[in-house]
This record gives C-alpha cells, sequence and structure tokens, in this order.
C-alpha cells in the first residue's frame, strides 16, 4: 500500500485550535456514496438522517488526563510523559510515551509535582520500546485516576498548539463518556448533545454504547501493516442492537473499529487495521471528524467511500473553510 497516496494539503489555519461555543454548532459534509457527490450540512441535522431501524452506535469510552510533565531525578529539564495503558493486574506498569525519549533509559526515575509543589508520584523506566515508547513501574497510594485527576494534563493532540485548560476538561470529552481509559478523545462523538441524541431516538434510532480505549493504534503514524492493539468491549445488550438493526451507523472510526472487530470474533483487544479492500460486516454509514493526511483513520474513512470520492471531498472542505482535525467540523458518510 502506498501511504503517499492518502496525502493531502491542508493549511495551518484550517486547524481547530478552540472548540465552538456551541458542541453540535459544527457544520457536517454530507457524502453519498452511491451518487459520488457531497453537500455542505450542519450537524444539527444529523437526527433528519436517521430512521426507524437505524441503530447508531457511539463510543463510551472517557478520556482521563493522561499527560504528565515531570524531572529526572538527578538531571536538569522537563520531561513529558503521555500514558497509553497499564500492562499490570494492579495499574502501577503503564505503557507510555516520553519525551525526550532516547535520554530516558532504564532504571532512570522520574518524579511529579502535585498541586502545593510537593512529588505527588514517581516512577521507574523498567524498559524500552521504539519510537519513545517506555514502560514506567509507578510508586503511590491509593487510585491512580483520582491523583491523575489532580495533577494530570488533558492529552490534547500536538496539532493543537496551545496548552490545556480547564474548559478541556469538558470539552474534550463526549457527553456520554463514562468508562475511563482513552488518552484521546473520539472526536466525533464530541459533537452531540442530550439534545441531539434525544432527537436521534425520536427519529426511531436504536443507541448502541460501545467501548474502545483510544491508544496507539489509533493516533501514531502508520508503520507497517499492523496497529497497535487497544483495548475494546462490546456487552451482550448493544451487540444485540448492532445485530438486529436494519442499518448500523458508526460515530466515528473508534466506533467503527468495535463494531467490526466484534463482528469479526474479537474480544478484549483489537489491531484491526481497516483498509481500502476492508469487507465491512455490520457499518451502513459513519459519522467521522476529518483526520490527518496519511494516517490510519483517514485510510479508514477511504475503505468505507472510496479514496478518490473523500480526498475530492477534503480538497472542497478545505476551499469551503471547514474546520479540521479534533474540536472540528464533520461529515457523514451515508
Amino acid at each position: 500500500m502506498d501511504i503517499s497516496s492518502f496525502h493531502y494539503h491542508l493549511p495551518e489555519s484550517s486547524i481547530a485550535q478552540e472548540p465552538l461555543p456551541d458542541r453540535a454548532g459544527s457544520r457536517m459534509l454530507v457524502l453519498y456514496r452511491g451518487e459520488q457527490r457531497w453537500e455542505d450540512r450542519a450537524f444539527r441535522e444529523f437526527p433528519r438522517f436517521l430512521q426507524r431501524g437505524d441503530c447508531l452506535a457511539l463510543n463510551d469510552s472517557k478520556v482521563f488526563p493522561s499527560r504528565l510533565y515531570g524531572r529526572r531525578i538527578g538531571f536538569s529539564g522537563v520531561v513529558e510523559v503521555l500514558l497509553v495503558h497499564p500492562v499490570s493486574e494492579d495499574a502501577k506498569t503503564w505503557t507510555a510515551l516520553v519525551h525526550p525519549g532516547r535520554k530516558m533509559r532504564v532504571g532512570e526515575r522520574v518524579e511529579f509535582d502535585g498541586p502545593a509543589a510537593e512529588v505527588a508520584l514517581e516512577a521507574e523506566v523498567t524498559a524500552r520500546g521504539e519510537y519513545g515508547e517506555r514502560t514506567l513501574r509507578f510508586d503511590y497510594a491509593g487510585d491512580l485516576y483520582e491523583l491523575l485527576r489532580k495533577i494530570g494534563h488533558v492529552p490534547l493532540p500536538p496539532y493543537i498548539r496551545r496548552a490545556d485548560t480547564v474548559d478541556d476538561r469538558e470539552r474534550y470529552q463526549t457527553v456520554f463518556a463514562r468508562e475511563v481509559g482513552s488518552v484521546a478523545a473520539p472526536t466525533a462523538g464530541l459533537h452531540f448533545t442530550g439534545e441531539i441524541l434525544d432527537a436521534c431516538r425520536q427519529a426511531g434510532a436504536e443507541i448502541a454504547y460501545v467501548t474502545l480505549h483510544v491508544g496507539l493504534g489509533t493516533f501514531q503514524p502508520v508503520r507497517g501493516e499492523s496497529l497497535h492493539a487497544e483495548r475494546f468491549q462490546v456487552s451482550e445488550e448493544p451487540a444485540a442492537k448492532i445485530r438486529a438493526a436494519h442499518r448500523v451507523i458508526s460515530a466515528g472510526t473508534t466506533s467503527v473499529r468495535a463494531v467490526e472487530s466484534m463482528c469479526l470474533g474479537r474480544q478484549g483487544e483489537t489491531d484491526l487495521f481497516i483498509k481500502p479492500g476492508f469487507a465491512f460486516q455490520r457499518t451502513g454509514a459513519m459519522l467521522t471528524n476529518f483526520h490527518l493526511p496519511e494516517s490510519s483513520l483517514l485510510m479508514l474513512v477511504c475503505a468505507f467511500a472510496g479514496r478518490e470520492l473523500v480526498l475530492a471531498a477534503y480538497e472542497h472542505a478545505v476551499r469551503a473553510g471547514y474546520r479540521f482535525y479534533s474540536y472540528g467540523d464533520c461529515m457523514l458518510i451515508v
């Protein structure tokens, strides 16, 4: 597969740096696969595209404050740590991305300050991986997630060129998030409000909550033919809704991967790499934000709607002033 064939040009000014005041105020580019055309709409119109017999699949994974800033004990300078997922039953050993990674050796210790400048958390590097990955063993008492709520930062992606704020703790989170575990938001879900969800139900659609904890498989660059495994779960009730639906509308690429992984018999973790040529099992329509060039997410969208149509629609979106990426506008593919 030629990764460069999924490239497009995006001016930096098109990248949304802040969320809109109104969650549901985004624009929505609607792609009609059968007719090979698109039209400019508003996300508030989304429920009008649903009907009785549909099932809307939503990823209810919750982002946690997984970015930490600390210092190497015995050295100067700041170390940035992005926790990805726990790898031990006691949740004290984690896979993480560390910057600057080359300097962090096995056996080194890092300390992280709390709100009153006291050392709140320490960790030791126990293993090295590729591309800045490290295994960290933490030393703490109590609930780590509660501690992270005090000292951690919202893991905004690097193309948002500002520090995280208190407001991001609410806005970089879906209104239906409940299962803690993601290090990036399932961004198509950010547009929904309680009002929009009610309108979806009134249109006759069932809602099925699936869980896929966003990790390296979603946001790291494509390297080779496989993705990092990510934890996912589809319990019995939503699975039954998905199987019984006349049409499944997956909100976000992570919901697509959870639905398709379930249908392929995967459980617990999935490294499913959806790219052109993939045979979709249940996804019949897709709501998605705009994605980075040459990313696995853009490849997934191209697998569903066709590369030429998607890239042409992206070019239109750039010209028409759509806002791109996490805090940006969305696309509905039917």
